[in-house]
Order: structure tokens, then sequence, then C-alpha cells
């Protein structure tokens, strides 16, 4: 879609060094994706709150390669100030994979410096804000060398479609407040390729919204990601999982325009469970829910039926619960935490959340 052989560097003109730094968010999807096909492509469209604190810091430095090396891919990379051989090999993998995008990055030496403001075994959506942070750098790149993205709306659009590659859900954090990825008459301009804004389209109840992170585990999950949305291929229910993610997202677009909270809170749980069932239904099945994460939502019912505070829980691919609510009681359901959930968490911990501006320049 992107592919340019023209963007290649003029060796004949010297090229100074550079740096260009971006901050990205992770996001919560709300209407789940789980399924893919081709190179990163969703089986059904998802829709995603996009986060503020919960973040991943990118510093690119550039400069020319000496003349006579080679054009592969050539570079330093730490994580969290450390070197870290398996994200260096990936983040490698993935420029490699860009080149015919990116023809210039094979002219260039390249240093990243990347860290996340939380845990990176936490369980909160690593990759989203870290695959975004690194494309909108590689954006940044080609418009400084070439001006070729000017148009703000094109910049964003590129952004989100090279995220996706990275990993599926980064395509979402490019924006403010709330994104569509994947094709739907209901949005316009949606695409599978990439993700589209509609923030513009959400009542302002819901960009005041709180997103508090549960952490019931830290530890690696036992199935990943990826290996997840390939048992759908032949999961019996697959296709019915499908057609009712397109039904709840109607249902869910109407209720982030009208400010309905009580339906949004509704279908957030029954996504964040039929995410789960569709794991439990795949063949081999398997299961990512922790004893502690019933738990937690069983106390979050239990709270919003004796107080009618309205406190709803998601889930992401893994044991850590979600909770959402309007920041109008964030006092109370923070005392709630604190009193009656910590201690379902791993060490205690809790990644405190809201609804943010989207990623930053720094």
């Amino acid at each position: 879609m992107y592919n340019n052989p023209r963007l290649i560097l003029d060796t004949s003109d010297p090229l100074e060094p550079g740096a260009i730094t971006w901050r990205s968010p992770s996001n919560i999807a709300i209407i789940k994706y789980w399924g893919k096909y081709g190179q990163q492509l969703p089986r059904n469209p998802s829709l995603s709150l996009t986060l503020a604190a919960s973040c991943t810091d990118t510093h690119l430095e550039y400069a020319m390669k000496e003349e006579g090396e080679d054009s592969r891919i050539s570079l330093d990379f730490s994580f969290q100030g450390a070197e870290n051989e398996a994200f260096a090999t990936k983040v490698q993998d993935y420029l490699t994979s860009l080149l015919p995008v990116f023809p210039f990055l094979g002219q260039l030496q390249l240093t990243i410096r990347t860290g996340n403001s939380f845990p990176h075994s936490a369980g909160i959506a690593s990759s989203a804000s870290g695959m975004s942070a690194l494309a909108l750098c590689l954006c940044s790149l080609e418009d400084q060398l070439f001006a070729t993205l000017q148009d703000p709306a094109e910049y964003d659009r590129k952004a989100s479609y090279l995220a996706r590659l990275g990993s599926g859900s980064a395509c979402r954090s490019i924006f403010p407040h709330a994104a569509v990825w994947g094709e739907t008459p209901l949005v316009a301009g949606s695409s599978n390729e990439y993700a589209v804004p509609v923030g513009d389209q959400i009542h302002a109840a819901f960009k005041d919204f709180h997103d508090d992170i549960l952490i019931v585990s830290q530890a690696e999950k036992a199935v990943s990601s990826r290996a997840g949305h390939a048992l759908m291929d032949g999961n019996p229910y697959a296709e019915v999982r499908y057609a009712q993610a397109r039904t709840r997202l109607a249902q869910l677009l109407e209720a982030l325009r009208t400010g309905d909270i009580a339906t949004f809170g509704k279908i957030a749980e029954d996504e964040a469970l039929t995410l789960h069932a569709m794991m439990m239904a795949s063949n081999p099945s398997y299961l990512l829910l922790h004893p502690n994460s019933l738990a937690i939502i069983e106390k979050v019912r239990e709270y919003r039926a004796a107080t009618g505070h309205p406190v709803y829980f998601t889930l992401d691919a893994g044991p850590n619960v979600h909770l959402l609510y309007p920041g109008d009681i964030v006092h109370e359901v923070r005392a709630f935490i604190e009193r009656d959930l910590e201690e379902y968490c791993d060490e205690g911990y809790v990644q405190f959340d809201w609804v943010g501006e989207g990623p930053e320049e720094m």
C-alpha cells in the first residue's frame, strides 16, 4: 500500500545526524478483535478507548552509514536502559520488513531507546504503545527527510498502517479518545489496513472515563495472543462471533454518541466474557482467567448492585481486569479498589489510567 522505492537519500548531499522522540499510549478495546487473516488484518472491526498514563517513550537517532556499508538494517537498540536481545530482534525484523516502504532505512545507522511508563510484564498492551510510538518516529523521519507527510490526516493514516504491521491493536493507539479498526459501513473511511478516529463522535462523558487496570498476574501468558488469533481459524463459533462483534459495534457507537453509559458497560462486559469464551471453545482449549480475575468480577457486580455506581469491567487476552467508570465517581471507586480489590492483585499492583489525548511528539 505504501511501498515507495523513490524514498532514497542522495549520498552526495551530506545528512546531518538527527533524533526524534514520540510518546504513544496503549488502548483498551471495548469491541474486541480476535481472529485475523493475511498480514495482521482483522476478521471483525474493533473499537477501543485510547489511554493516557500507560504509554511508551521511543527515541530514534539516525545518521548516514559510512560509504560502502551494505543496505541491511543497522540498529543499536535498548529497552528500559538495558540491552534486550529478544526485543532488538523483533524490532530489527520489523524494520527489515519495512524496507519496501522506507528504502532509506538501509542507508542509515539507527539507534532506538525505548521504555514504558508501566512494567512490561504487567499484562498491559505494551505492543500497542510500543509499536505505535515506533511507527510515529518512522513517519516523522520520512517527513523530515523528504517532506512527504505534510498532511496531518495522511501522516496519521500511514502511522496507523505501519503500527498495524508491528502489532494489530497498535494501529488504534495513533488517535485520541477512541478509534475503530476494521472495515464497516458504520464508520466513514474505515479500513482493515489502518484505524480511523471516532473521538469526535463520542459523548463528552466518555472522554472523562477512567480505566483502572487490576494486575492479577504479571506472569507471561500460557498462550500468546498470536497463537490465540490463529486458533480462531478452527473455532466452530468463529463466524457467529464475527457477526456478533459487528452487531455490537453498531450498538456501542450509538451508546457512545448518546452518552448511554449503561449500554456501554453491558457491551464492554459481554465482549470481555465472549473473548474468553472463544479461548475456551478453541481446539485445543485454553483458559487465561485466574481465580482472582473471577473474584474481582463478582466484587464489581456486587458493588454496582449495592451502590448504583456505573462501574464496569473488561478484559484483554489475559487475567487482568480493567475497571471502566466515569470520572465523577473516581474517589468512590478508588476507595472501593483499595478496600476490596487490591488484595486480589499481584503485589497489590493497580495501574490507574484514563481516556487520553493520544500520542505526543516530545
